[in-house]
């Protein structure tokens, strides 16, 4: 993908945010990930589709800010139920403004699971 699309694949803390590169307006929306997200089915997350000086790039304006859980379909898209049916299209814009510097991305919030397993793996 061109662009300045990055993100540590190895951060400090367990799990990660990661910057999200499509989604889809279905019921449940699958999200795809820069890389692999390393999430498990069960994790709560908040979706981010920022807006640049005030005016949407990305689309999907309806999305940004909203929570829900997922199931992991691959290692990097996972399924989030939130019906995006009636969203507008999400897209990566061919050309980035020069002052972006901030992108779509997706963060866990917690887990649903019935132990916590995802924030488990200590990296420090």
């Amino acid at each position: 993908m061109a662009g300045p699309w990055y993100a540590n694949p190895s951060p400090v803390y367990q799990p990660a945010m990661r910057l999200v590169t499509a989604v889809t307006q279905a019921h449940p929306a699958v999200v795809t990930c820069s890389f692999d997200h390393d999430y498990i089915s069960g994790t709560i997350v908040r979706m981010y589709v920022p807006k640049v000086g005030g005016t949407s790039i990305y689309g999907m304006d309806e999305m940004d800010k909203l929570v829900g859980t997922i199931t992991v379909l691959t290692d990097d898209t996972f399924s989030i139920n939130i019906d995006s049916t009636a969203f507008g299209a999400f897209v990566i814009p061919g050309v980035l403004a020069a002052h972006t510097n901030v992108y779509p991305h997706v963060i866990p919030i917690g887990e649903i699971n019935s132990i916590l397993t995802a924030a488990t793996r200590n990296v420090l």
